[in-house]
């Protein structure tokens, strides 16, 4: 999975449209600290809010990178009343999958706990992200995490739970990649893309590591009947991430019953020319279903 691809994409492509908005603007607010390291987001307050947070991964290939923070998503945001979260979060390899999961889950848990001081309804969190930034997202919703009632951090006491989802191309099922019974890591371009954000050492690990790790890590294995409303956004040309992705997701979804929608784009690769319509859209889908 190409590093950084929707991070770096998206700035200009909402640059170009985003009207210009009076917003306060909270830099590097710190989330979570471990080992030494401090885990930050940024927030994009708007002049009128309407209750509700989106949470954005800047995240491509499981790498985030404060550079990749854009004002003007902000902007198109906090025009519609959205308060904007930019999650930066651990990059691989030096972290893996769980332990960003776990540093994701933190930064929901921390947004809620600052509900008031944001300005934002606690029960209207939504969150978003393309490619790995979908992948993490689709997973912290589907965990459904509840608070930790005997920690001694109030934070950490909060529910991470996620209220509404909104994705681009987001891998769902490394077990069944683009058709069933096809693994991921045995194409060696994806092993290649993959493996360094999955295991210490992809290329000695065991295959049977490699299994076990794609099924934890495959967003479909968790989604239940407590999902929160869910939307996919996906090319029918996309190369690295197929359509089958978000195709089998939306069946277990509507399966169980949840609310759910799939937004194909005919001629879409991973990312393409003009995604400010699918943008609105998905800013649509989380008013349809937070109001």
């Amino acid at each position: 999975m190409k590093p950084k691809l929707l991070a770096v994409v998206l700035p200009f492509l909402i640059a170009a449209n985003a009207i210009a908005q009076t917003a306060k603007h909270l830099e590097d607010q710190i989330y979570m600290k471990d080992g030494g390291t401090a885990f930050t987001c940024d927030v994009s307050l708007p002049t009128k809010s309407n209750g509700i947070a989106i949470l954005h991964m800047v995240s491509g290939g499981w790498a985030s990178d404060h550079k990749n923070i854009n004002p003007a998503l902000a902007a198109a945001a906090n025009a519609r009343g959205f308060t904007l979260v930019q999650v930066v979060h651990g990059t691989q390899p030096k972290f893996k999958v769980p332990e960003i999961l776990k540093q994701i889950s933190r930064a929901v848990r921390f947004v809620r706990y600052n509900a008031k001081a944001y300005g934002i309804n606690p029960n209207k969190i939504a969150i978003t992200g393309g490619s790995s930034g979908g992948h993490l997202s689709l997973m912290t919703a589907a965990a459904g995490a509840e608070g930790i009632p005997n920690s001694t951090d109030p934070i950490d006491q909060t529910s991470a739970v996620i209220n509404s989802v909104g994705v681009f191309f987001p891998p769902t099922d490394f077990m069944n990649f683009g058709k069933e019974g096809v693994f991921s890591f045995d194409n060696p371009l994806l092993k290649s893309a993959f493996g360094k954000a999955f295991i210490d050492d992809e290329k000695s690990a065991k295959r049977d590591e490699m299994i076990k790790m794609g099924q934890t890590l495959s967003p479909i294995n968790f989604i239940t009947d407590k999902m929160p409303p869910t939307m996919l956004v996906h090319g029918d040309k996309d190369m690295l991430v197929p359509l089958q992705q978000s195709q089998i997701a939306i069946a277990k979804l509507e399966s169980l019953k949840i609310k759910c929608k799939l937004e194909v784009v005919p001629g879409g690769g991973h990312g393409w020319a003009n995604m400010i319509p699918q943008l609105n859209q998905l800013m649509d889908w989380f008013e349809e279903t937070l109001k």
